[in-house]
């Protein structure tokens, strides 16, 4: 059935990324899989909040599919396919979890080899491990399964997953592989004849539209190296001999059996796709044709190192290494490609319909969480699948009608606030990575100034949420309860989102030439002054009349803000931190504002609103604290063991804030093509860059402690801007760092060295 060919000398030559230096060796997909352990997670997690919610996933950057032990059986909310306090594993799985959020995974399939007595259900099947036999990596997965006596390695393609098996007991053994659909819907068809497997799981929604069919399926086809004796389906308690497909039932799934030999391998390679089943083997065909497994796991590393590669930094310890290559591991998981080989994909918004393209459609996109860090960071290191990432965007807009919110299960969600598909676009737009033609323009208008005309399209997750309660007022009223959305409420928080998302539409309207719009929606973007309260410096909730709530405590989580205090949420104004700070009275009560705001230990690293708060003493005259700030949140709130991720990574945004705290700048407001500074964390960091150029960070001293700025160049010039511009990193060449012990309380902290803002620029 297999073909097989020698793995070549250049491709074991290619398999190292620059200087032949092995990152991958840095990355631990482990870290993570536990509840975090870090001191804010502690002080203000909450439930699934405490943990990462990462799984130890073996895929290609931005994988179709992600491959996993599974310890953990169904597709529910908030429930990983596998937590490292679990004991038993019940199979490996073809999942499409959204790494590091709450939400579900779905169309996955899984397949679980057994020793003895056939058992099919996932609890009985389920064997017991320990984590001395379970190795995770970038490239490949191995654990031995000891109630079984197997041995199981597992790595990938872009597509598809391969499995290595080796039985070490004589007798009976079989594989069971089941479609893991919570829906009592799905499919299974055993080809004896040619030692396969196909099937589908169907996809549903959650969030706007719950519980509806998603108009796709996860499609999978799962070849064996070897023929087997016996063969079957199930569903529930019973078990269908010699039957070969079922249907439309609870936890069905299907049987292959035979006598194992003591050592012997049996080898699985398994297609997905999201469109057919055909599709599904032609990208299992394509991608693992005369593909040996220890190949496929040199191809993984080798992508992998190419990837991890274009960041090379140098100094500091082996624990910083692992840290930070471990984050650039998570940042790349998301958003997932969908396209088939053939170009294939199903077309956005539940139609049912497929389309065919050229170049990659993606999906599964964090929104809400990734515009900040993670989607910049692939401004700089992926560019042209950045550039595919908003089209795709852009594409799900021209089908359904609406630019969408959140979309995920390429579906419309609403899932969280805001509406940050619009500064993403704006980022990729402004650097110049895409064009937004005029058609495009008018869905990102469309959703910033209408509602829906009907009633079902807005419960469909069409459209911002409250928008005619935000146009009216300047700000959404505690009596609009927001209740056709996941997320009721947080009024205060949805007109905070809104007005940046506001500014970042302005920024694509300045530079489409459309002044009008422009100058509207930069007024609108100045909308959190309505919801900012002088008398507490901090926002606070407001009714229609104007006045606002009398209870209040801007110390406790409150109906009106979203999973956080009112305190946390007021430093949420990136486009505008110098209009805060007036509305603050001015730099000292900005200063000491902040000050308070972290003595009081309100700072929460686990939750991304606040990951550009470390960042604002960049905009208030006082660099070096932000300087000392970000070190410590960098050493407090990350860890190279399995609880060493503060809170949800939410599809690598959290990862990503530590790699670019590491390369010491980080993108404060998102459309703005500037970065704010902190201070490299590395001697020596290398930005290799598509474009052919190399960008050397020298920061010498800063492995030894000196973690404050002197003073910075920019090939050989003297700097004293606290920012530095995207146009300048990607032109390559080098920033020198004078680093000290002591801080610098004169660099960067004239006004005219802070980054932009909408009063002062």
């Amino acid at each position: 059935m297999y073909k097989y060919l020698l793995v070549s000398g250049l491709l074991l030559a290619c398999s190292s990324a620059k200087n032949n230096q092995d990152y991958t060796q840095y990355v631990n997909p482990l870290i993570g899989t536990a509840p975090a352990t870090t001191l804010s997670a502690e002080a203000h997690g909450h439930g699934s909040e405490n943990n990462a919610q990462v799984i130890p996933e073996v895929t290609y950057p931005f994988g179709m599919t992600n491959w996993t032990a599974q310890t953990y059986a169904d597709e529910t909310k908030c429930k990983a396919p596998y937590y490292y306090t679990d004991s038993l594993i019940q199979g490996f799985r073809g999942s499409h979890w959204l790494s590091g959020s709450c939400v579900q995974d779905y169309g996955s399939m899984t397949i679980m080899p057994i020793s003895g007595e056939l058992k099919w259900g996932a609890e009985e099947r389920a064997s017991r491990f320990s984590h001395n036999e379970e190795r995770a990596s970038a490239e490949k997965y191995s654990v031995h399964l000891a109630d079984h006596d197997i041995d199981v390695e597992m790595t990938a393609t872009l597509r598809t997953g391969l499995l290595r098996v080796k039985f070490n007991r004589t007798g009976a053994a079989h594989f069971i592989v089941q479609p893991n659909s919570d829906e009592g819907q799905g499919f299974v068809e055993i080809n004896a004849e040619k030692n396969e497997i196909v099937g589908f799981n169907p996809v549903h929604r959650i969030y706007q539209g719950w519980g509806e069919e998603a108009g796709f399926k996860g499609y999978f086809v799962a070849q064996f190296s070897r023929s087997f004796s016996a063969s079957g389906t199930f569903s529930e308690q019973s078990v269908f001999e010699n039957e070969n497909r079922v249907s439309d039932k609870a936890n069905l799934g299907a049987y292959l059996s035979f006598d194992a030999e003591n050592g012997e391998v049996v080898e699985v390679r398994i297609g997905t796709s999201f469109t057919s089943i055909e599709a599904a083997r032609k990208n299992l065909e394509a991608e693992t044709a005369d593909l040996r497994f220890d190949e496929a796991v040199e191809n993984l590393k080798s992508e992998w190192n190419r990837l991890l590669g274009s960041v090379e930094v140098n100094g500091g310890s082996e624990k910083d290494k692992v840290k930070f290559y471990t984050a650039m591991y998570h940042s790349f998981l998301q958003p997932r490609l969908y396209t088939d080989v053939e170009g294939t994909y199903p077309k956005f918004g539940g139609s049912g319909e497929m389309g065919r393209m050229e170049g990659n459609y993606y999906d599964d996109f964090s929104m809400w969480d990734t515009y900040r860090a993670s989607l910049p960071l692939f401004t700089l290191l992926k560019p042209e699948s950045d550039a595919d990432m908003m089209k795709s965007i852009l594409l799900k807009a021209e089908q359904g009608g609406w630019l969408p919110i959140f979309p995920c299960w390429n579906s419309y969600t609403s899932a969280m606030i805001g509406d940050h598909a619009v500064p993403a676009l704006a980022d990729a737009y402004g650097k110049g990575l895409i064009e937004i033609s005029d058609k495009d323009y008018a869905y990102l208008l469309k959703n910033a100034f209408e509602l829906p005309e009907t009633e079902e399209e807005y419960k469909q997750g069409k459209g911002r949420r409250a928008l005619d309660s935000y146009i009216e007022y300047g700000y959404i009223p505690l009596e609009d309860e927001v209740m056709d959305s996941f997320h009721k409420r947080e009024q205060v928080s949805r007109t905070l989102e809104y007005a940046f998302d506001d500014f970042a539409l302005a920024q694509i309207a300045q530079k489409k030439g459309d002044e009008i719009n422009a100058e509207k929606l930069r007024q609108r973007a100045l909308n959190y002054r309505n919801v900012f309260s002088p008398a507490d410096s901090t926002v606070r909730g407001k009714y229609a009349d104007g006045h606002f709530t009398e209870e209040y405590d801007k110390l406790s989580r409150q109906s009106y803000i979203t999973e956080g205090t009112p305190y946390q949420y007021t430093w949420y104004v990136p486009q505008d931190m110098a209009g805060l700070m007036q509305a603050m009275g001015g730099q000292e009560a900005f200063n000491a504002n902040l000050d308070r705001f972290h003595a009081l230990g309100q700072y929460w690293h686990g939750n991304e609103p606040g990951h550009q708060i470390p960042f604002l003493y960049n905009f208030s005259g006082e660099p070096w604290k932000t300087q000392a700030l970000v070190g410590e949140i960098m050493k407090n709130e990350y860890d190279d063991t399995v609880g060493g991720l503060s809170g949800n990574d939410d599809a690598g945004q959290m990862s990503a804030w530590y790699v670019f705290a590491a390369m010491g700048f980080y993108p404060v407001t998102p459309s703005v093509p500037e970065y704010v500074i902190s201070g490299p964390r590395f001697d020596e960091v290398k930005m290799h860059f598509p474009n052919g150029k190399t960008l050397q960070i020298k920061a010498k001293g800063v492995s030894e402690g000196r973690h404050y700025i002197a003073s910075m160049r920019i090939n050989g010039e003297k700097v004293s801007r606290n920012y530095l511009k995207h146009e300048e990193l990607i032109a390559g060449g080098e920033i020198e760092f004078e680093m000290s012990k002591e801080p610098n309380k004169e660099w960067g902290t004239a006004s005219k060295d802070w980054p932009h803002s909408l009063s002062q620029n």
